[in-house]
């Protein structure tokens, strides 16, 4: 599979320290700098063999065509050439990309990631309800959903869905969403959400969390019924159990989401609000100068710019600090409340979260006419981004910066503790106070929510017995030489369906023990039925890693169970028990445990081609449970 992981993903590379606590004895000969050449090129960048797909930063656009053609001529894999932008996508080895990134025209090669959606009905909560009822339902204004498509004929759409657009990847085992099988396609019909790949073999359709979203933001009962919709497909079909956890997922790549917010930019809609219901590797500080940062940053600054705000799914993974690319500084990130206006017990909280809106227990459109319950950060995100357009159509010459600072300046306060004590105060959308200027409601103190059973770390550690038939079955790994990188299989908030009469909001979520577990015991866990921990909470936290990490399982797969448990196991190279510590790591941090630093720098170790077994021991030891 030649995937790249979530985009978020590895996001916060430049996040990741030095490491100087891993280097060698410090009386060796210092490793020599890196040449201009290396420089260019993402650590671990197709460090196990085989091919990776990457994106090649260009000086600018004009370079396009003379580079792509260099490339070919060296046999390059030219996957994406467009020609007015300063990228292009190629599928190459490592010695083809370092050669690529010799020539001068060449800035950058890094993965092209793959982001999957971030996965309650509350205008009322909101004022939206008496808002409509004043005569603010946005006319004039449109949303552009970057998400999986719309149903067209919805009957919750009426005839606003003013433009259409879908940029969507292919690679091995990847299928374009675009209807007309190609790349990119444009105008009536491109978003299309009930085409046949839009349907799994079992007849459900994968591309309902776009018209879902879309009916909130802007449907007939959503914040903004009289807005228009620019509906952009921008995920691709992934058919690889190994990847997806099941037959068939859908996944959005960094080159799709360029394309897109360039299309939304250059397009003569009056759009307010982009909204991205998608996310990537946790971070617990603004993103800005990571790899992907540098690059999203400048796009979405233009379009506030140009009066269009970028409101971004902040994530599910109970964390003090946002997904990306809600961790971007100028975007809008959005956190989810319930019903009750506490913060949902999975929504990721914190200083990086601009405002929370209602995420618990949303009713709207999803595909072949229907609707349905789903709770997220994702349904969190077109609430403002509606709000957005209600306000943006009262006052259209306002910049939106001051229409942003307006939704925050009226949101009613919720004030909490996070870890380290510091007290934060973030505001509930309150869109009707925004449009008349009335004082916010009262400030809300907020409660943690209540730690889940943990297993008793005191209990004797059975050694699991791998022949055992009630055990995952684990397949063969590939070898280090042969393995290739892959997106992150799930996506920072896992979109659940729940039915009506409300039934509590079941999201893919960090536990909220803080134990942290040997990696015995959680060798243990992950051998079905001989530990405490369920499959489901097991595999969620594996979805976690994967979105979190650098390691996996773009050089090491630990997606399923069984899997994970031979990670666990395997420890007779150095490589392989650094790969067992940092599965360890990651797997107490998906538990509860606060803190990644250390991790990510035993990432950067792994990923450093050079590294000695000096090296991978320090770096094995220093993130194992003390």
């Amino acid at each position: 599979m030649r995937l790249r992981s979530l985009i978020v993903c590895a996001i916060l590379l430049a996040l990741v320290p030095a490491a100087p606590a891993f280097a060698d004895d410090p009386t060796s000969t210092p490793t020599p700098s890196p040449s201009a050449t290396q420089e260019k090129l993402e650590d671990g960048l197709a460090l196990t063999g085989g091919t990776v797909r990457a994106i090649v930063e260009l000086i600018d656009p004009a370079q396009n065509a003379p580079v792509a053609k260099q490339a070919a001529a060296d046999s390059v894999d030219v996957v994406l050439r467009p020609e007015s932008q300063p990228f292009m996508v190629v599928q190459g080895t490592a010695e083809e990309l370092a050669a690529l990134a010799a020539d001068s025209r060449v800035t950058s090669i890094h993965r092209d990631r793959a982001y999957p959606p971030t996965a309650a009905n509350n205008l009322t909560q909101i004022g939206a309800d008496q808002a409509h009822a004043q005569g603010f339902v946005g006319t004039g204004q449109a949303v552009a959903v970057l998400d999986t498509g719309i149903d067209e004929d919805h009957p919750n759409f009426g005839n606003r869905i003013v433009d259409e657009a879908c940029f969507s990847a292919v690679d091995e085992g990847v299928e374009s969403l675009c209807p007309n099988g190609q790349t990119t396609q444009t105008g009536k019909g491109a978003a299309n959400a009930m085409t046949a790949r839009c349907l799994a073999d079992n007849g459900e359709n994968l591309c309902d969390h776009g018209s879902h979203v879309a009916g909130i933001a802007a449907g007939n009962g959503g914040v903004a019924p009289g807005a228009g919709i620019v509906a952009v497909q921008v995920f691709s079909r992934v058919n690889d159990e190994s990847v997806c956890g099941e037959a068939s997922c859908l996944l959005a790549y960094e080159s799709s989401l360029r394309l897109a917010l360039d299309y939304v930019l250059a397009s003569t809609q009056p759009i307010a609000a982009v909204n991205l219901s998608l996310g990537g590797m946790p971070s617990e500080g603004s993103c800005d100068d990571s790899e992907e940062g540098t690059v999203f940053k400048p796009k979405i600054d233009a379009l506030l710019a140009k009066g269009v705000a970028t409101v971004v799914a902040a994530g599910n993974e109970y964390f003090e600090g946002t997904s990306f690319p809600a961790c971007i500084t100028s975007t809008v990130a959005v956190g989810a409340n319930d019903d009750s206006d506490a913060i949902a017990d999975f929504s990721n909280r914190g200083a990086g979260v601009d405002l929370f809106a209602p995420g618990v227990d949303i009713d709207s459109s999803v595909p072949d006419n229907q609707s349905a319950v789903y709770s997220g950060t994702s349904m969190a995100t077109p609430h403002v981004a509606g709000a957005l357009a209600l306000l943006k159509a009262q006052s259209p010459q306002s910049p939106m910066t001051e229409l942003i600072d307006k939704l925050k300046s009226t949101g009613r306060p919720y004030v909490y503790q996070v870890t380290d004590g510091t007290q934060v105060t973030t505001p509930r959308l309150d869109v009707l106070a925004a449009l008349t200027g009335s004082a916010p409601q009262p400030p809300i103190t907020q409660t943690p929510a209540p730690a889940p059973d943990d297993p008793d770390p005191s209990d004797p550690d059975p050694e699991p017995d791998p022949s055992d038939s009630s055990g995952p079955t684990p397949t063969p790994e590939p070898s280090e030489s042969s393995s290739t990188p892959v997106p992150l299989p799930t996506l920072t908030v896992t979109v659940t369906v729940t039915v009506t009469p409300k039934a509590p909001a079941t999201v893919c979520t960090r536990g909220t023990t803080g134990t942290r577990l040997t990696a015995k015991k959680w060798a243990v866990e992950l051998h079905r039925s001989t530990g405490k921990l369920p499959d489901a909470t097991l595999t969620c936290y594996l979805s976690l890693v994967q979105k979190a990490s650098t390691v996996f399982p773009e050089l090491t797969k630990a997606s399923s169970l069984g899997t994970a448990y031979r990670v666990l196991k395997a420890k007779k190279t150095n490589l392989e028990k650094l790969d067992a510590a940092l599965l360890t790591g990651w797997l107490n941090w998906a538990h509860g445990t606060n803190g990644t630093t250390t991790l990510k720098s035993a990432e950067k170790v792994r990923l450093t081609t050079k590294a000695t077994n000096a090296a991978l021991k320090k770096a094995a030891k220093s993130v194992l449970p003390k």
